[in-house]
């Protein structure tokens, strides 16, 4: 990490073990329309990985094994692998609930037209990034004109039943914080966006979830340059609740790459920390099966603290 300050160790993050795994999550590459400060996955439009089909088929192969009740999808921008509507496609055949975590503007973008028409076809729940409700703090964000651009995806989704009671169509929005502090309560910050995005922009929205920004990658270079990534690993540990520990995602999803490596979550996949199974230090999707990984030790380290502190974060929100 490029820093201007001796980088803290903690390595005190305590240990957890994996119950049944439910979910698989997805990282189908790092190529994103959008260079976000806060991204912990250096996704940008200047990124050439990309999940091929081979991997998408070892993906599909292990959902057939059974247990696995939904599949995750990330990025970068998930839908620009060419391979994302095939896997949807063959996943919902299969019976698995899909969700795409979507950045919005991607809908606006050449070639992705029908992408919101898809997406509803198939009953895709969509997880959509929006880090304010205040175009100016969205801009400053995400880069100009990203918040207009997400209130056209949005409405575009709200034109096909998501996010409006009984379409079964779901739609959540992300929060994260402009900077190195911790999200504020969930509840009361999701009745502010329904309040101001539903008056002043007619959107409506199933749920708020709140995450906070992890200190790794692209968020973590940009603390160290400042003199802040001690401060904010400092306040993570400090805030940190045991009872967080039973809730967090890791504990029920295997996180795959774009090459079909398995990790303990998105965030371990992007600092290369594996997972370990079945002896092997490191583990292809190829090779996996669900339901041998019940019980096993999760590969844990400072970021943890991330997921732990003060409400909990996790990719489901906030967990107290």
């Amino acid at each position: 990490m490029a820093n201007s300050e001796p980088v803290l160790l903690l390595g005190d993050f305590p240990a957890i073990t994996r119950s049944a795994v439910t979910t698989l999550q997805v990282n189908l590459g790092y190529v994103c329309n959008q260079t976000c400060f806060h991204c912990h996955v250096n996704a940008g439009p200047n990124r050439k990985e990309s999940m091929g089909r081979e991997t998408v088929g070892d993906v599909l192969a292990f959902l057939t094994r059974g247990g696995v009740r939904t599949m995750d999808l990330t990025g970068g921008a998930p839908e620009l692998n060419p391979h994302f509507r095939d896997l949807v496609t063959r996943a919902r055949a299969l019976g698995i609930e899909v969700i795409d975590r979507c950045n919005l503007t991607v809908l606006g973008q050449p070639g992705q037209q029908d992408l919101a028409v898809f997406l509803a076809s198939h009953r895709v729940a969509v997880i959509a990034s929006l880090p304010c409700y205040l175009e100016e703090n969205v801009n400053s964000q995400r880069g100009d004109g990203v918040f207009e651009g997400s209130l056209s995806g949005l409405r575009a989704l709200n034109a096909l039943g998501y996010g409006h009671p009984g379409s079964g169509l779901e739609l959540n929005l992300v929060f994260n914080p402009q900077g190195p502090e911790l999200p504020p309560p969930q509840a009361a910050l999701e009745a502010d966006y329904r309040a101001h995005l539903g008056s002043r922009y007619g959107i409506v929205f199933n749920r708020l979830l709140t995450i906070a920004n992890m200190p790794i990658n692209r968020f973590a270079k940009t603390l160290a340059r400042k003199g802040e990534y001690n401060r904010y690993l400092t306040m993570l540990r400090q805030a940190h609740q045991d009872a967080n520990l039973e809730q967090v995602m890791c504990r029920s999803l295997v996180s795959v790459d774009w090459q079909g490596f398995v990790y303990d979550c998105d965030f371990n996949q992007m600092l290369h920390i594996p997972l370990a199974a079945a002896g092997r230090p490191r583990s292809h999707i190829r090779d996996l099966d669900p339901a041998s990984l019940a019980g096993g030790t999760i590969a844990v380290g400072d970021h943890c603290y991330g997921c732990t502190a003060g409400q909990g974060s996790s990719c489901g929100g906030a967990l107290a």
